[in-house]
């Protein structure tokens, strides 16, 4: 079996990751595939942390656009970051992974306060955690969200789920002489606008030197090829 370069982990996952090839909603077989994924790395002895976005039930750009403010638009996305949390948490009971909702924004019928003691118990447990309702405050992203809670359980990298398989100089989708990175710093990041995470998660990171990887999460065993530091997807380190 392969050996885990880190004891503890921050996954981030968009809304999107849970669709499958739907256009809107959650997949149950997308979650399976995630969740399976997932509970690979606890049985490597990984202590895994996940945060999850809304962008597959509701995107508050969008809302804005149409002439919403932004504060509701942004709380009515809290919310769908908290439909895919519960969906998340009942694929991880069907495969017997324990798992645990904590919530930035109060609904104690449906998840528990996020708490920072409790989060780290948890962990220390092997239980594995779904953070929801981004940092609880409008205004701030979901990457945010993850950049923050990564810092805050300790985790030692942050792994960014996507449907590409790293950083590259323009949307590899559109363009076929797209460029990977295998290695990209923070300020170049910042710099070029490479779309990775939002500015301020990057800040963060870069401030606090938590490195981050951008990954295909649908590629085979990406996952556990990430957290044993294989040849994966592109990581953002550096200055």
């Amino acid at each position: 079996m392969h050996k885990s370069a880190y004891k503890r982990i921050l996954l981030k996952l968009s809304g999107e990751a849970l669709m499958g090839e739907h256009k809107f909603g959650v997949d149950p077989e997308a979650c399976k595939k995630i969740v399976v994924q997932v509970q690979e790395l606890t049985h490597l002895g990984v202590q895994v942390g996940v945060v999850i976005g809304g962008g597959n039930i509701f995107r508050g750009a969008q809302a804005v656009s149409s002439g919403m403010a932004r504060t509701p638009a942004d709380h009515i996305g809290m919310l769908a970051t908290l439909i895919n949390g519960i969906a998340l948490q009942q694929a991880f009971e069907t495969i017997g992974c324990e798992s645990r909702i904590m919530s930035a924004i109060p609904c104690d019928v449906m998840a528990e306060p996020y708490s920072w003691k409790n989060a780290l118990k948890y962990l220390d447990r092997g239980v594995v955690l779904i953070f929801v309702g981004g940092t609880g405050n409008p205004y701030f992203t979901t990457d945010s969200a993850a950049a923050l809670r990564s810092l805050e359980i300790q985790a030692e990298i942050l792994l960014k789920a996507t449907k590409v398989d790293g950083i590259y100089d323009k949307d590899p989708l559109k363009y076929l002489d797209a460029v990977k990175f295998k290695t990209v710093s923070y300020s170049e990041v910042l710099a070029h606008e490479l779309q990775v995470m939002d500015p301020t998660a990057i800040a963060l990171c870069r401030e606090n030197r938590t490195p981050i990887c951008v990954f295909n999460v649908f590629a085979e065993h990406a996952l556990r090829r990430a957290v044993c530091a294989k040849d994966v997807g592109t990581f953002v380190e550096g200055k």
